[in-house]
C-alpha cells in the first residue's frame, strides 16, 4: 500500500505522521511532501519523535512536485489551522483523506511550553494515524 502525506512545509506534522505509519507497518510505502517545503525537519519534531522511540532525524522536506507522476492508494492532508490552505494533489489517487492538526511550529512561549505543543500534536498524530491504519488494514 502506497501512502503520501501532505502539508505545507513538510517539516513537522507530515514528517511525524510518516514516522508513525512506518513504525506501525514496515510493509507500507509511506512518503511525505509539502507545497512549500522547509529547509529542514523541525528540530523539535525530531526531538518529540525520539521521545517515543522514532527517529525522523534523517528525513528531509520534499516538494510535492516530485510525486505528481506517481500513483497512491491514499493521499492524506494534515494541515489544520484556519490560516493554512491544505495542498491538493493532482496525481493518481484512489482515496483522499484529511486528518487535520494544529501546526506546532506556530507555538510561542517558553521552551517548555513550545515542546509541550510539539508533544501534544505528536500524540494527536499518533492517535489519528493509528485509527487510519486500523481502518485501512481491516
Amino acid at each position: 500500500m502506497k501512502i503520501l502525506i501532505l502539508c505545507t512545509g513538510n517539516s513537522c506534522r507530515s514528517q511525524m505522521a510518516e514516522g508513525f505509519l512506518k513504525s506501525f507497518d514496515d510493509k507500507l510505502e509511506v512518503v511525505s511532501a509539502g507545497t512549500e517545503p522547509s529547509g529542514e525537519v523541525h528540530p523539535k519534531a525530531i526531538k518529540a519523535m525520539k521521545e517515543v522511540g522514532i527517529d525522523i532525524g534523517q528525513n528531509r522536506p520534499k516538494p510535492i512536485e516530485g510525486f505528481l507522476n506517481e500513483s497512491f492508494d491514499y493521499v492524506v492532508t494534515v494541515c489544520g489551522g484556519a490560516k493554512e490552505n491544505c495542498p491538493m494533489f493532482t496525481g493518481k489517487v484512489k482515496h483522499r483523506l484529511h486528518i487535520g492538526f494544529d501546526d506546532p511550529a506556530e507555538a510561542r512561549g517558553s521552551e517548555e511550553k513550545i515542546m509541550g505543543e510539539f508533544r501534544r500534536i505528536r500524540d494527536e498524530i499518533k492517535q489519528g494515524f493509528s485509527k487510519f491504519y486500523s481502518e485501512i488494514t481491516k
